[in-house]
């Protein structure tokens, strides 16, 4: 196996600093902070891994798929793959530099490990369809380890049997298999329905425990020498992919490592970005806002593909814009709020009986807000399709026609109440930053007309429709009272989201307008550096974190109105509230720092992107 340098603990920090090893975390209740969890990804699947050496996360053979390993929403009943020392132990972890790899090491009285945690690509070779590696090295003197698999298909709510296949365990539920194959691990036995083993590092040793899965089709088992192989790969890949990116400035390791982030969270099969890796962590605990995120929604659109170019990603821009087209293809000229990662409009909710996240309940999987009315979302496709344009990119003339069907659309709704981009279960409403966006819509199909890329014949009635539009956010959408553009026509109420508008061109950014915009929201929504989302009713009980992603928006409209320093300043206090691996979750709980929501959350790191990119340049502007 290759050399990838000193353990952690011997190495920096991710901030720069010298690292230190931090005590075992404690578990209350079976749960853990969601601050302690680090991601995985093979472009296929997300698995979350505990700094106590724990995955409590992992659904195969899609991101989409039931978890099959899911303690992370009910300890007792969901599934986990625990690796660790038997003493008592220090712990202090990395990703490997450039890798979605990570690295675990452990210290004890005895001596010191490191476990490597991987799901690997599939190599040169026959292998698995799907895989996960643990590699555990021995550093120094003697350590003796623990390792258990505890396989729960369908969220915990299928039975499982546990077999063997020439010797090796296997856990399976109908068409379904995982094999759990040690190496120089220890012989593995079965414990109340757990595949166990123990074995003793030295130093140099090297053991490794696997997972190998097959949905549907024969089960592979890798030989020692394959599984090596396919992890080295594995790391190889990450490195040549993160070593094409363009991440400069004074923020290029969260830059980077949320790129790492945003490339999990694409399904290589079909090019869509999923929003976040899990389904109904709360954005409030003990709360009911609890949603399945493994959806890809319209309204990150623009972001993604804007923020995979800024990263000279060209590959991953293009299969994303081409399964956009395409997904939204078979509702057109209608556009859901968000669809599947193969591309399929379906989205059944569902309500699955299990305890949730330190009892916070329900547990949804599937998200009815795929049948809602969002308007913004139209403005994000047509300025995402602008953005392909910009870039070079080509428009058929049957994609021009549908474009022009939808930019009509929008002409003829645009005046409806919608449920907004934070899909609230209340009335709908006329949200300001709904109307704001199917401007953008009209402006950018206006745009395209002109290049001669859509049909031009309803261009001026574009253009009246799009005046209309602007009119009635002037009219109707800005308090003078408050000093704001606001949450919704004729109230007072704030909505970070207005932002987007600023950002996505609507209006003057240097106007007053914008300017007491920025500040009235700072200021009204301000959480610490942090914001919540919008004041005012949205239908659901409880309350919730500030959203991350929102603090994002803050920093960048603050460089769009000429207030650079500050958006730096800021920025510099955003990134320093990630997690010891770089992770941001959806939201924050502004007054202890937890984690809050699912994660890792694409807009999160989207949005830390955008803002570090576009300050960035600013900063070096002359």
């Amino acid at each position: 196996m290759r050399n990838d340098g000193a353990p952690a603990a011997e190495g920096r920090s991710r901030a720069g600093g010298q690292a230190s090893a931090v005590p075992a975390p404690r578990r209350e209740g079976g749960f853990l902070p969601l601050r302690s969890y680090a991601a995985l990804g093979d472009g296929r699947s997300i698995a979350l891994v505990a700094e106590d050496g724990a995955i409590d996360w992992l659904a195969w053979p899609n991101l989409d798929s039931d978890a099959f390993l899911a303690a992370l929403l009910d300890p007792g009943r969901g599934g986990s793959f625990t690796v660790a020392p038997v003493e008592a132990y220090t712990v202090h972890r990395r990703y490997l530099p450039g890798t979605d790899v990570l690295e675990t090491v452990f210290h004890t009285a005895s001596g010191s490990v490191r476990v490597l945690d991987a799901l690997t690509f599939k190599g040169r070779r026959l292998g698995p369809m799907r895989e996960l590696q643990r590699r555990v090295e021995g550093v120094t003197g003697s350590v003796s380890m623990a390792w258990s698999v505890d396989v729960r298909f369908g969220f915990g709510q299928r039975r499982v049997r546990l077999g063997r296949r020439a010797g090796v365990p296997v856990a399976t539920a109908g068409a379904e298999a995982v094999a759990v194959l040690p190496v120089n691990a220890g012989m593995p036995s079965t414990v109340d329905g757990r595949i166990c083993g123990a074995f003793t590092t030295t130093a140099g040793s090297r053991s490794v425990v696997a997972l190998c899965g097959a949905f549907g089709e024969p089960l592979v088992l890798p030989t020692a020498a394959d599984l090596e192989e396919r992890f080295d790969f594995t790391v190889e890949e990450w490195r040549r992919w993160s070593g094409t990116l363009a991440c400069h400035g004074p923020w290029d390791d969260s830059v980077l490592r949320s790129a790492l982030v945003l490339k999990s969270l694409i399904f290589s099969p079909s090019g869509a970005v999923a929003a976040a890796a899990t389904t109904s962590l709360p954005e409030l605990i003990g709360g009911a806002r609890n949603w399945d995120y493994r959806y890809s929604w319209v309204r990150d659109a623009a972001f993604t593909l804007g923020t995979l170019l800024r990263l000279g990603c060209t590959p991953e821009a293009e299969a994303y814009f081409w399964w956009l087209l395409q997904a939204t293809q078979l509702t057109h000229p209608r556009l859901q709020p968000l669809y599947r990662l193969d591309g399929g409009p379906r989205a059944r909710e569902r309500v699955l009986p299990v305890q949730g996240y330190r009892d916070s309940r329900p547990v949804r999987v599937g998200n009815a807000a795929a049948t809602q009315l969002q308007l913004d979302s139209y403005g994000e496709l047509m300025d995402c399709v602008w953005l392909h344009v910009q870039a070079g990119g080509t428009l058929d003339p049957d994609i021009g026609r549908r474009l022009a069907q939808v930019a009509e659309l929008v002409a003829d709704r645009w005046r409806e109440p919608d449920a907004g981009i934070w899909e609230v279960r209340s009335a709908p409403r006329h949200f300001t930053h709904s109307t704001m966006m199917c401007w953008v819509a009209l402006d950018r199909a206006d745009r395209m007309a002109s290049l001669g890329l859509l049909p031009s014949g309803r261009q001026s009635h574009w253009r009246t429709e799009a005046a209309a539009c602007a009119a009635f956010v002037e009219q109707r959408c800005y308090s003078a009272r408050v000093g704001s553009y606001t949450r919704s026509a004729g109230s007072d109420d704030l909505d970070a989201s207005v932002l987007l508008g600023l950002l996505a061109g609507y209006g003057d950014s240097t106007s007053e307008r914008w300017r007491a915009t920025v500040a009235a929201i700072r200021r009204g929504l301000g959480r610490g550096d942090l914001l919540q989302r919008y004041t005012g009713e949205d239908g659901l009980a409880g309350g919730e974190g500030a959203f991350v992603a929102c603090a994002f928006w803050l920093a960048q409209a603050l460089a769009r109105t000429g207030q650079v320093a500050e958006a730096a300043a800021l920025v510099d206090r955003l990134v320093a509230l990630t997690n010891d691996v770089g992770l941001l979750a959806e939201e924050i709980d502004p007054e202890t720092g937890d984690f809050l929501g699912n994660l890792p959350q694409g807009l999160s790191h989207l949005a830390l992107i955008s803002a570090a990119a576009e300050v960035s340049a600013l900063l070096d502007a002359p």
